[in-house]
């Protein structure tokens, strides 16, 4: 085989391997998949490449493929690039209110992504006395108590007075976090988004979406090896965002 069919196969066996150590470290979600269905992929390519299939298929197929590819890769620099510009996102001093959004609970407390929200909400309100907070996210099928219950313990524990905490119990998804958030918010209160650094451009664009004009994001840390999980699954969701933005207007 030539060199070219072993790195597909090297790839691909790559791609398979981190989806599976993905899913046995709980990223908390089955996307793990899709890194085993890419590994997958990348096998028939070595499979196309070794049986000498692509010299026999048309030229005008591998040139529509070609720039199909080409396309799809700069849409990804692109979205990615809008991705990365949220991980700079520090907020403004002395805001009216934050918003934490949820994520996975156990019942011994947060996950290791809402935790690195919580600990960046802990941060920003000793910083500011004046700001409120507000932790959003419901219970999940697999889930002991809404993901606000345990936020809220979370943030007692570290120190922050239950006088400052505002308890939005019922949403599942982002932008019902932040929908739903909006009933303790007074006419023009500047708001931080607070989420992990790959989830802050698509936070923020929704909060506007839905009417957050004077809203900013709050970038918290996230888990390194996980990394090129969420931001792959993130360019999926904000092309999902937009796609679907433009079909309802």
């Amino acid at each position: 085989m030539c060199w070219k069919v072993w790195v597909w196969i090297i790839i691909g066996l790559c791609s398979i391997l981190y989806g599976f150590s993905v899913m046995a470290l709980g990223s908390g979600s089955g996307f793990f998949l899709f890194w085993i269905a890419l590994g997958l992929l990348f096998f028939l390519m070595a499979g196309v490449m070794w049986s000498g299939l692509l010299k026999r298929l048309p030229k005008w197929f591998l040139r529509t493929f070609v720039a199909c590819l080409s396309l799809g890769i700069a849409l990804f620099i692109i979205l990615e690039g809008c991705i990365i510009s949220g991980f700079f996102e520090r907020g403004k001093v002395d805001l009216d209110y934050i918003i934490v959004l949820g994520a996975q609970v156990y019942e011994h407390g947060p996950s290791v992504v809402l935790r690195y929200r919580l600990d960046k909400a802990v941060e920003y309100l000793e910083d500011n006395p004046r700001t409120k907070c507000i932790v959003a996210g419901g219970q999940g099928y697999n889930e002991p108590f809404p993901e606000a219950e345990g936020m809220a313990e979370y943030l007692r524990i570290k120190g922050i007075d239950d006088s400052r905490i505002f308890l939005e119990k019922e949403s599942s998804t982002t932008a019902e976090n932040i929908r739903n958030s909006m009933q303790y918010l007074e006419n023009d209160s500047s708001v931080g988004i607070i989420t992990n650094n790959f989830h802050v451009f698509r936070a923020v664009q929704i909060g506007k979406k839905q009417g957050l004009q004077n809203a900013c994001g709050i970038s918290a840390d996230s888990h390194v090896y996980f990394l090129l999980n969420n931001m792959t699954r993130e360019f999926l969701a904000l092309l999902k965002f937009y796609v679907l933005g433009m079909f309802a207007r």
